[in-house]
């Protein structure tokens, strides 16, 4: 981003609000690939959840005009369809002009802070569909994070529910991440085994009055063909902050991509973050991987 963009960036802020409605009326809209194509779309929706760690750096996210920077490297090389991201961000892009004809997802319930004490209860505090539909993006995602020991679970299945429907209500899609989580030591954490994940899928898929309008995020997990085998509908694989080697990494997304139903990969950090910062050669790598599979 050049020194100029970014000081227009922080006056549009200022004193042209009006200006983030503009630009996404004069946004060319992407489109879904159908066949056999397959969707990569950049994430960065965990800042306003008050995740800015990426592996051993705690605060990577911390600069916004770094994301920024990064977002927009990847959201320009070819192969990429488009975006998920808070309003933050994604008006941030608006105005830089880096969102045309890109798809963009919406993300809808961050209010689940890492680490809080009401880290279960996933508050819808980000887009609802109403406004997604008006800005005319192309969906909502919302993470389902089911605890059975904890009562606020109840109250996210519940807003997740209507999201889906009042989704499909305005003809657009509800990507749903569904995890089976507990605390473990006062940190919550995911069960990952095919079990778990089968019984998340299960609970997620039967969310909201329809589920002609739902696909699935989910982590590429041991037992991935067993998994992919509970659901009919289009899933997207999640990278997740990676801990293996960058070569592991693509390798097992590489694998699950040729599994039916699977349908394209939804990436952050592992793309924005990589080892060696080369933004540009990751989302390339990550790329390939949709067309060879």
């Amino acid at each position: 981003m050049r020194e100029e963009d970014y000081r227009r960036l922080l006056d549009d802020r200022a004193w042209h609000p009006e200006r983030v409605i503009e630009a996404a009326a004069r946004r060319g809209r992407g489109s879904f690939p159908t066949g056999s194509d397959q969707l990569l779309i950049i994430a960065a929706d965990h800042p306003a959840r008050g995740s800015l760690g990426v592996g051993r750096r705690p605060m990577a996210m911390e600069n916004r005009a770094d994301l920024l920077d990064r977002l927009m490297v990847a959201l320009a090389r070819p192969g990429v369809d488009g975006l998920l991201a808070t309003p933050d961000i994604v008006e941030d892009l608006l105005l830089l002009g880096a969102l045309d004809g890109k798809i963009v997802i919406g993300s809808m319930n961050r209010g689940g802070l890492q680490s809080s004490a009401f880290e279960f209860d996933d508050r819808f505090t980000a887009y609802d569909a109403e406004s997604i539909a008006a800005m005319g993006f192309d969906g909502g995602k919302m993470l389902c994070r089911i605890a059975l020991e904890d009562a606020s679970t109840a109250a996210t299945l519940a807003s997740c529910g209507h999201a889906v429907t009042q989704l499909a209500g305005h003809g657009l899609m509800a990507m749903i991440e569904p995890f089976w989580s507990r605390r473990v030591d006062g940190v919550v954490r995911h069960d990952l085994s095919p079990e778990a994940m089968i019984h998340a899928i299960s609970v997620g898929q039967g969310l909201g009055a329809t589920s002609a309008r739902t696909w699935l995020k989910i982590p590429v997990v041991e037992g991935m063909e067993r998994v992919m085998e509970s659901t009919t509908l289009p899933t997207l694989l999640l990278g997740g902050d990676p801990e293996k080697a960058p070569d592991q990494v693509f390798g097992s997304w590489g694998k699950a991509l040729r599994l039916p139903g699977v349908r394209g990969l939804v990436v952050g950090r592992a793309l924005l973050y990589p080892p060696g910062d080369d933004v540009a050669a990751a989302v390339d790598t990550a790329a390939s991987l949709l067309r060879s599979s």
